[in-house]
């Protein structure tokens, strides 16, 4: 996420209130975290400074830097360690462990494949989808990146350690670590033996010197326990020959590897035919019981795989019906309302969607759900009565989730209509067109008549064909000789024979006032568009209606990139306004909106804060109403 320089917008330094929240918000995120601890890390003396920022794809990130360093940053009212906390605290956070050479694909933006994930012999973190969690390396514990979990824990053993494992939002070595003052992560060491070779001869070594100390009984512990310490340094020592190639299996960002790491899964394979010995023990010893927990055990596969199966079936309606039935001018909507217009209809047929039957039992429980996972927004207005408030378009799942063969063309539009803009701004910038009376000047350069030229390239071109025609004044340096083509390109018929000499300021001038004026719009994502003329700017005005009433009237939004019906939707919403569409007359195919009331505030503020357009390009910001206070 930082892997590109950010933007800021505003540094500033902490109020005392804001400091106060900031400890409240920690605390219910990191409950871990002790009263010294949130002191240490938020201290009340020391300056603490809030930096705004903006991200190369426009997201909008504060981050809060102590003592030079980005302690925590927010995003999307969620907030995040930075590596510097987690290195003074590498357990505030759980943690998955990979090689070294993984660390330069993370930095460069790439997420954690799980394939590059090291499981070490206590087994993997119990995480769930969604959760904060560090990455490390074999080498050190000082966690090296910060993300979330794509999926859980179980899921992860179940894919056979294939696929996506964390979702990567910082790293050591970013541009968020750079903001800093790039300190290199701290040696420490590992809790428990490294996958290495080495870490279990220490602990082989510790055994051997029990075992000197010990009887008869601990030798022969000692010896067995000897013995699978050098089975699995074996196994190891086999595959550290293929630790060179980890770059190959880990962390494409567009493909996935399918190459698993052997040494953890011959390490698995091996305490999996060990449990297995063990249970054929006790079931030679009581093979009865053994029966009837089989079939124990099978009735609660049974209902499991049952309960697995509809909580899939519900999620899938639920992503179905946000992507593609719900438009953001429903919200808020009722929770029985969206289950009945909205999520039923969404099961496929043959199908029956039955909450009972589910983990959740109810649908409140698996909206709270949804909410911990930061799909949507619930707000429970009474006792028993809940409303979906918020829904997060955004979201990896509901940008991710497909219906195969059934989304029509009609679902496909509204979703266009739903889904919010990207907050990325767009780029506009002014050109000039070689015309056909102007090629003679220019096509020493080897331009055509079309030809795409800023002001900058325009004094370039001119100052290199007079420099190499030697056409500056030897008397007077600011001045240049008028030779035939100068004369036909940039003077009028009447001044031929009059002029003989022209400044440098009025020869450029000249020269751009023959040139055709167009401008170049790059919309995120798309490839530039080029317009001829100058960008006419978004026009707001007031007109009156009735005897006393006052309605906005907003154009030319399309020249600009947006949707009327799109900003019609959100400035309702906004101003709690009606709002309707019209055609421009003398256009053609141009809207315009009309809301009602003076709404000039709250227009500008969607265009400039949501859509980012700068304000040189709005006219009519000065007709908002005056806040003054009224005369008695």
């Amino acid at each position: 996420m930082f892997a590109k320089p950010f933007r800021v917008k505003s540094n500033t330094a902490i109020k005392g209130s804001d400091r106060r929240k900031l400890r409240a918000d920690l605390q219910s995120a990191f409950p871990s975290l002790s009263g010294e601890k949130l002191s240490q890390l938020i201290p009340s003396k020391e300056q603490l400074n809030v930096v705004k920022m903006y991200l190369h794809k426009g997201e909008a990130v504060t981050a809060y830097v102590l003592n030079k360093n980005p302690i925590f940053f927010e995003l999307n009212k969620r907030i995040y360690p930075t590596v510097y906390t987690l290195w003074s605290y590498p357990d505030l956070l759980p943690a998955f462990t990979t090689w070294p050479a993984v660390l330069t694909k993370l930095a460069g933006g790439a997420d954690l494949m799980l394939p590059g994930v090291v499981v070490p012999p206590s087994g993997l973190p119990e995480v769930g989808q969604g959760d904060l969690c560090a990455v490390n390396l074999v080498e050190n514990r000082a966690p090296v990146a910060v993300g979330l979990v794509a999926v859980p824990t179980t899921e992860m053993l179940v894919a056979d350690m294939k696929g996506k494992g964390v979702i990567t939002l910082h790293t050591y070595l970013d541009q968020l670590w750079a903001f800093g003052e790039k300190a290199n992560p701290p040696v420490i060491p590992h809790m428990c033996c490294d996958p290495g070779a080495n870490g279990y001869q220490a602990e082989e070594e510790e055994e051997d010197g029990e075992k000197e100390r010990g009887g008869e009984e601990k030798e022969e512990e000692v010896i067995m326990n000897a013995d699978d310490i050098e089975n699995v340094t074996a196994v190891l020592d086999n595959t550290e020959n293929d630790t060179p190639d980890m770059d190959s299996l880990c962390l494409n960002v567009e493909t996935e590897s399918e190459h698993v790491s052997s040494a953890t899964g011959q390490t698995n394979d091996d305490e999996d035919h060990g449990s297995e010995s063990v249970d054929l023990k006790e079931m030679t010893k009581d093979s009865e019981n053994h029966q009837d927990t089989e079939n124990d055990q099978d009735t609660a596969e049974m209902n499991g795989t049952v309960q697995e199966q509809m909580d899939e079936l519900l999620l899938q309606c639920f992503l179905h019906a946000l992507k593609f039935k719900v438009k953001k001018a429903d919200l808020p909507l009722l929770a029985s309302t969206f289950l009945k217009v909205h999520v039923y209809p969404c099961c496929p047929e043959g199908r029956q969607l039955d909450i009972k039957k589910s983990s959740y039992k109810k649908l409140s429980k698996f909206l709270q759900t949804m909410q911990q996972r930061q799909i949507v927004q619930v707000k429970e207005l009474s006792k028993g009565v809940e409303s979906i408030a918020v829904v997060n378009w955004k979201h990896a799942d509901l940008q991710a989730f497909k219906v195969a063969e059934t989304a029509s063309d009609e679902d496909l539009v509204k979703t266009d209509n739903v889904r919010e803009r990207p907050c990325e701004p767009l780029e506009i910038k002014s050109f000039y067109i070689v015309s056909s009376k102007l090629i003679p000047l220019f096509e020493h350069a080897g331009l055509k008549k079309d030809a795409l030229l800023s002001n900058a390239d325009v004094r370039s071109i001119i100052t290199t064909y007079i420099k190499s025609n030697e056409l500056i004044d030897d008397y007077n340096k600011n001045y240049v000789v008028i030779n035939p083509i100068l004369c036909d390109c940039l003077l009028e018929k009447s001044e031929h024979h009059t002029i003989t000499k022209l400044t440098w300021d009025d020869l450029f001038t000249r020269c751009l006032k023959k040139l055709q004026k167009c401008h170049q719009v790059i919309f995120p994502g798309q490839k530039p568009v080029v317009r001829k003329g100058e960008i006419k700017p978004i026009d707001i005005d007031i007109a009156q209606r009735g005897s006393n009433k006052k309605v906005t009237i907003v154009k030319n939004l399309e020249a600009f990139g947006l949707d009327p019906q799109t900003l019609g939707n959100a400035l309702q919403q906004k101003a709690q306004a009606s709002v309707t569409m019209f055609h421009v007359p003398g256009t053609k195919d141009q809207m315009a909106l009309q809301v009602q009331g003076n709404q000039v505030n709250h227009i500008a503020k969607l265009l400039t804060e949501e859509y980012r357009i700068p304000t040189k390009y709005i006219t009519g910001l000065g007709k908002a109403p005056k806040t003054g206070k009224k005369k008695r």
